[in-house]
Order: structure tokens, then sequence, then C-alpha cells
């Protein structure tokens, strides 16, 4: 189960056209930190388009859906660290998958190469 926890309006650098984005958040995780060792708790999210505006949006926040959010790996970008400016190399992202689907919804288009050890394998389509 994943909530509805903010959204966001974007341009379409294409159209020009503004749309919201939905972002989606699933639960509480402990992670531990490369670099330090030390544990903190997180949340995966990640941001989904939707149809409505701002208005019906800002409506939407609490509501659960069915399904869960997965890593995905990508190629490597860089991060930095809100709280701390400590950039990091990345090479993972986050998308929603619906219950009972295979199929993602998220910002980049992937597609499935392989499943295994509770972590699906993406690459960019």
């Amino acid at each position: 189960m994943v909530i509805v926890s903010d959204y966001m309006e974007k341009v379409n650098s294409t159209s020009g056209q503004t749309f919201v984005l939905l972002e989606l958040s699933g639960g509480l995780e402990l992670v531990q930190s490369q670099n330090t060792g030390n544990f903190y708790a997180t949340s995966r999210k990640c941001r989904i388009p939707s149809t409505f505006n701002v208005e019906v949006a800002k409506r939407m926040i609490g509501s659960q859906i069915e399904g869960d959010i997965v890593r995905v790996e990508v190629p490597a970008y860089e991060y930095t660290n809100p709280n701390t400016g400590e950039i990091l190399t990345l090479a993972h992202s986050y998308a929603y998958r619906p219950k009972g689907s295979l199929e993602l919804l998220g910002e980049s288009q992937i597609e499935i190469v392989k499943e295994g050890n509770n972590q699906l394998n993406y690459q960019t389509a």
C-alpha cells in the first residue's frame, strides 16, 4: 500500500503545457548509511503523472493506493543530499508498481530485465 503524499506542477518541455505529478510514498524503512554505518528511517518515493488540476491533487493527499514502490536500476547520476550537502553517485530510482502487476509507472520509461532476490532489475526502454 502506498499513500499520495504530495503533488507538484511541471511544465512539458515539448508542448509548454502544465500538468500535475502526484508524489507516492511507501512504508517506513530502516536503511544503513554506506558512509557512516548508522541506520536512518526513510520511505521510498516516486512521482507519477496525473490528469488532475492543482485543486483536485490537493484533495488526493492522504489517499491510499494498492501496490508498492520498487527500486529501479538506472544509469549513474549525482544527487546532493539536501540535509548535508553531500554529493552522492546513485544508480537507482523508484517507480510505482500496481498490485498484481509487473508494469511500472513513473517519470522514466523502463522495462523488466529479470526478477530475483525480492528485487526487480530494469533497464531504460
